[in-house]
């Protein structure tokens, strides 16, 4: 896990940090911490999040290193790590805000990049079901595209190309829900122009297969067999495989008819490119 690995590279000596809680003569009792050096704060807030399912001990101290400390090399460490366990806290938005602030008083150190993916985190582990409004989706596309696009040599990019394809599925996904909603209550059209989403915008989700398949059963409902049996074309092309093809091909039979490209349509333009290898 990528979170976990970033954490771990900061965690220092635990005997250490052991050896500072058994301060001020085997007392229980914690020193005041403007009485530590920054390094001792630091530790305990490293050890703070390692030992504890919530990060809010170790933010305290990662804070106070900041607040004590300011501009030191400590200090730069404990923002970073200050943003980290906040997000473990799912305290997204002060997640977002503290790593923002990294990013802005440390734009050229290594650090800004693993900033760069936690402010992407803190959006993208709020995607909810797919029944949900899909702003957040959006915001974590938008921010996973600028790891990748900033720092494509970082240990981060491989992590957010994934996570941005997961969440651009999502977003085709959300289309089809509402597609098939539609669909359900015999709104034709309404449906067609979201499975159309998917096809134009999305073709290169999970959810194109089924979207191809969709149309055809939208255009055969509404009497339109040019494009139903280009979409049917369409769908044996790239995923002939797939059930969904084999449902379309079962349904453009039982009317019959079979999967060609027909006509002069959006569809018919798409199954063009397909053919020259230009689209999917």
């Amino acid at each position: 896990m990528v979170r976990g690995r970033r954490a771990a590279k900061f965690v220092g000596s635990l005997a250490l940090v052991a050896a500072l809680s058994a301060c001020a003569g085997g007392s229980n009792k914690e020193p005041p911490l403007d009485t530590l050096t920054a390094e001792e704060i630091y530790q305990r807030g490293e050890y703070s999040l390692e030992t504890s399912k919530k990060g809010k001990d170790a933010i305290r101290y990662f804070s106070e290193v900041e607040r004590l400390y300011p501009y030191s090399e400590w200090a730069k460490r404990a923002l970073i790590m200050e943003a980290f366990a906040y997000h473990k806290d799912r305290d997204y938005e002060n997640s977002r805000s503290t790593a923002q602030r990294y990013i802005d008083t440390y734009p050229a150190e290594e650090d800004a990049a693993y900033a760069k993916y936690l402010l992407a985190l803190s959006y993208y582990d709020q995607i909810d079901e797919v029944g949900r409004d899909q702003g957040l989706t959006f915001q974590a596309l938008q921010a996973l595209r600028a790891v990748i696009e900033e720092y494509p040599d970082s240990e981060y990019a491989k992590s957010s190309m994934m996570k941005f394809d997961l969440a651009f599925d999502h977003l085709a996904a959300k289309e089809m829900e509402i597609g098939r909603y539609y669909l359900k209550r015999k709104n034709f059209t309404a449906a067609l122009n979201r499975f159309r989403v998917v096809v134009e915008q999305y073709q290169t989700t999970t959810q194109t297969p089924e979207a191809l398949y969709r149309l055809i059963e939208c255009y055969l409902s509404l009497g339109i067999t040019d494009e139903a049996q280009t979409a049917g074309a369409i769908l044996g092309h790239n995923f002939q495989s797939t059930d969904w093809y084999q449902d379309g091909y079962a349904l453009l039979t039982k009317n019959g008819l079979k999967p060609e490209s027909k006509g002069n349509n959006w569809l018919a333009a798409i199954y063009r490119q397909v053919i020259k290898g230009e689209w999917m």
